[in-house]
């Protein structure tokens, strides 16, 4: 089986990078390549990459119009050629020219049972509401915030009183399980 090629945009710490490599190293993603990273910060998960090899970009850091930056990301994307470009925590929004290029090859995540709580603050949002059952989302994405086609939902209770980065924490663990399966599933072309 030839290669299925993802590149990975992060912006944080890149657990869900890791939650991605690590499936690769254990044969649960077999056949998936992560080529490539790339992030909008330096971002702490961008020395997990580099550490295995794995190429590393900040492509924003280089551009000081939106415009530009867009462009850029499209060609540094484009370079490794992916099959999958995986949002995994990534904090901005995609511009006009990465749609284009990728469309129907994106998917994000996001801690909240879309469509309800979309956004950058779903997890917050969720507990402010009050609602007894939240989770997680893997989306494709479109041009909207968090408006894309579901791919896969999981939910989980929200505990008693508990606080926002308990209930984060605990959406990250589903969050990670679906994301691996998701890039399992359109590796084999399901």
């Amino acid at each position: 089986m030839n290669d299925f090629t993802c590149v990975v945009f992060i912006s944080g710490t890149g657990s869900n990078l890791r939650a991605i490599l690590e499936a690769i190293e254990k044969g649960a993603l077999s056949g998936v390549k992560v080529a490539a990273v790339i992030a909008d910060v330096d971002a702490p998960g961008l020395s997990f990459a580099r550490d295995r090899g794995i190429p590393a970009h900040v492509p924003l850091a280089d551009y000081s119009t939106r415009e530009d930056w867009n462009r850029a990301l499209v060609d540094c994307t484009a370079h490794y050629a992916p099959d999958l470009v995986v949002l995994a925590g990534f904090m901005r929004l995609l511009g006009a020219p990465m749609l284009e290029a990728f469309r129907g090859r994106i998917i994000n995540t996001h801690p909240a049972l879309l469509p309800a709580f979309p956004g950058a603050h779903g997890v917050r949002d969720a507990l402010n509401y009050g609602v007894k059952v939240t989770g997680a989302t893997v989306i494709d994405v479109d041009e909207g915030v968090d408006t894309g086609a579901i791919i896969d939902q999981r939910a989980l209770t929200i505990r008693p009183g508990e606080s926002e980065e308990e209930l984060h924490e605990r959406i990250k663990v589903i969050e990670r399980e679906m994301l691996v399966d998701v890039i399992a599933r359109r590796a084999r072309n399901e």
